[in-house]
């Protein structure tokens, strides 16, 4: 690239997709957004904090956002990007998803003001981002209506 030519390409957050398996037909959690972005149905997202893996980051964000604790924990192999204007970079967010058989109590914090488990069509609907719909489209078809690649299972060390 020439002498500053062109957009910077960062990573530095990550998405997770909370699937309720037994709830009748699969169920998607989404929350809607309270500060930034605010009323926009949205997984849970957060950025990967220094010494702490984009895996790892995920799970503390999922526990930060909705008090869940993952059990299992795959890489989708599918990331979400999008260009960021007001810092012009693009942005390339690695996805995880995380499954439970029935639909867990969840426990928002400050960053959401509600929550919803919904169908995938339904969360076609309410999500705000196009890349958010490509990202589910994958996801279903990945984790949903085929059984999840276990060479993207992450082996989950608890300390």
């Amino acid at each position: 690239m020439p002498d500053g030519a062109g957009v910077p390409i960062r990573c530095y957050t990550v998405s997770v997709f909370a699937i309720a398996r037994n709830a009748g037909s699969p169920k998607l959690l989404l929350m809607r957004r309270a500060d930034t972005l605010a009323g926009c149905w949205c997984q849970v997202a957060g950025k990967i904090e220094k010494d702490e893996t984009a895996w790892q980051a995920a799970l503390r964000e999922l526990r930060e956002e909705t008090g869940l604790v993952a059990e299992t924990l795959y890489h989708a192999d599918i990331f979400e990007r999008f260009y960021e204007p007001e810092k012009d970079v693009i942005t390339i967010v690695p996805v995880f998803v995380t499954s439970f058989e029935e639909i867990p109590d969840i426990s928002l914090n400050d960053e959401h003001d509600a929550f919803r488990w919904v169908s995938f069509d339904e969360g076609m609907d309410l999500v705000s981002f196009s890349g958010q719909r490509r990202v589910l489209t994958e996801i279903k078809s990945d984790f949903v209506d085929r059984t999840p690649d276990p060479h993207h299972l992450i082996e989950l060390k608890r300390p």
